[in-house]
C-alpha cells in the first residue's frame, strides 16, 4: 500500500503502540518495510506471520515448583525493539541477567559519569513482570572503558575508582536486584589468577574489597563469584573452589557460585562431576547458579546435533535439580536470532533453546521434561 507521509506517521504509531506491550497482538507477528517513491510516497510491505507460542506449561511455570529460577540473559536495545523477544521472555522466564548493561564500560563511559538508562530499561521489565534480576557484573577484565585502561592511576587511586563504581551501582539497584556477580573470570585458565587490570594495579586483595564493597552497598543482595570452564571437575574447577574456600576462611561476603556453562557437543563437561562439584561447592555454604549456559553447534546444525544438544540441557539441568544447593538456572539468551555465539566462535551456531524463528527447538522440550519428572 502507499502512504503520504502524514498517514505514515499515524501508522507507525499505531505499530508502536502495539508493540510497545508484550502479547499485546497476541499470535501475530508484523514486520514492515518501507521504500520512498519519486512522489515522496512511501510503500509499506507488511508481513505478518505467526508469532510461535509453544504448548503446555512455560519453563517459568515448572521450575519454581522444583524451587528453581529459570533465567536468561537480556540485550536491553532487542527488548526495546522487539515485542515477540519481550513476549516470549516474560512467559518463560522468572530471572533476567544483563547481558552488557551493566558491565562497568557501558555503564561507566567517563570516570565522573554514569549511564543507567539500559540497566534501568531491564529492572523496569523485570519488575513489571515478577522477575528477579542477577547483576552482572561488577569487576571484570574484559569490557573496561578507555579513560580507564589507558589511564594511569596508583593503588589508591584505582582502588578507590571501583570502591566509588561498586558502592554507586550497587547502591543505584539496592532492593532491586537479588545477586550480584561480584567478580567475574578472576581464574586464568592455568588455575592461576588471572593477570588482569584490577590485580596488578590492586593486588589479590582487589577480590576481598569488591565483596566487602558490595555487602556495604546492599546487605540483602547475594554476592557470587562467576566463571567459566569450571563446571566440572578439573584442574581449573579445583582453583576455582580454593579461591572461595579461602575467601570464606577469610571473612569475605560471598553468597554463592555461577558456573557459566557455556559448552559444545563433542566434550560437555560429565553429568556426574557437575553434580560432585556443585556438592562440595554447596558443603562450603555456597549457593550455586547455572548463570550463562549455551551449547553451540558446528553448522549447519542436523536434527541428530539438536537431539544431542538437547540431552546436553537436559543433564546439565538434572544435575542443577539433584542438588539443594543449585537455586538457578540461566540460558546465555533464549534464541538464535539474537545470540553471541555466530560472532565470538566462526563456525558456530544454534547453541538456545529457540531457534531464529523463536519456535522451540528439542532443547526447550528436553528441559521441559527435566522439570516435570522431578
Amino acid at each position: 500500500m502507499k502512504l503520504g507521509f502524514a498517514s505514515l506517521v499515524i501508522l507507525l504509531a499505531l505499530l508502536a503502540g502495539c508493540s510497545g506491550k508484550a502479547g499485546s497482538i497476541p499470535g501475530v507477528l508484523l514486520t514492515a518495510t518501507s521504500a520512498p517513491s519519486p512522489q515522496g510516497e512511501v510503500t509499506i510491505m507488511t508481513t505478518v506471520s505467526p508469532s510461535p507460542t509453544p504448548t503446555g506449561k512455560s519453563l517459568r511455570e515448572l521450575a519454581p515448583r522444583r524451587g528453581l529460577a529459570i533465567g536468561a540473559a537480556v540485550d536491553v536495545s532487542t527488548l526495546r525493539s522487539d515485542p515477540v523477544y519481550a513476549q516470549i521472555l516474560a512467559q518463560e522466564f522468572n530471572m533476567l541477567t544483563a547481558e552488557n548493561a551493566l558491565k562497568f564500560g557501558p555503564l561507566r563511559p567517563s570516570r565522573d559519569s554514569y549511564d543507567f538508562s539500559a540497566a534501568d530499561t531491564l529492572v523496569q521489565f523485570a519488575q513489571d513482570h515478577d522477575m528477579q534480576v542477577r547483576g552482572h557484573t561488577l569487576v571484570w577484565h574484559n569490557q573496561l572503558p578507555d579513560w580507564l585502561t589507558q589511564g594511569t592511576f596508583s593503588r589508591e587511586e584505582l582502588s578507590a575508582i571501583l570502591k566509588e563504581h561498586i558502592l554507586t551501582v550497587v547502591g543505584h539497584y539496592r532492593g532491586k536486584i537479588a545477586a550480584w556477580d561480584v567478580v567475574n573470570e578472576a581464574v586464568g585458565d592455568n588455575g592461576q589468577m588471572r593477570d588482569t587490570l584490577w590485580l596488578r594495579g590492586i593486588g589479590p586483595e582487589y577480590l576481598d574489597l569488591a565483596f566487602q564493597w558490595a555487602h556495604e552497598a546492599d546487605p540483602q543482595a547475594k554476592l557470587f563469584y562467576n566463571d567459566y570452564n569450571g563446571e566440572g571437575l578439573g584442574s581449573k574447577s579445583d582453583a576455582i573452589y580454593r579461591l572461595l574456600k579461602e575467601l570464606l576462611q577469610r571473612g569475605v561476603p560471598v553468597d554463592g557460585v555461577g558456573l557459566q556453562m557455556h559448552l559444545t557437543l563433542d566434550a560437555p563437561p560429565r553429568a556426574a562431576d557437575i553434580a560432585a562439584n556443585i556438592q562440595r561447592l554447596g558443603e562450603l555454604g555456597l549457593e550455586v547458579h547455572i548463570t550463562e549456559m549455551d551449547v553451540r553447534i558446528k553448522t549447519p546444525a542436523s536434527p541428530a546435533d539438536l537431539a544431542k544438544q538437547a540431552e546436553i540441557y537436559r543433564s546439565v539441568l538434572g544435575a542443577c535439580l539433584g542438588s539443594p544447593y543449585c537455586k538457578a538456572f540461566v540460558l546465555w539468551g533464549f534464541s538464535d536470532r539474537y545470540s553471541w555465539i555466530p560472532g565470538f566462535f566462526k563456525g558456530y551456531d544454534s547453541a538456545l533453546i529457540f531457534d531464529e524463528a523463536f519456535a522451540p527447538k528439542p532443547a526447550y522440550q528436553a528441559m521441559k521434561d527435566e522439570l516435570a519428572d522431578h
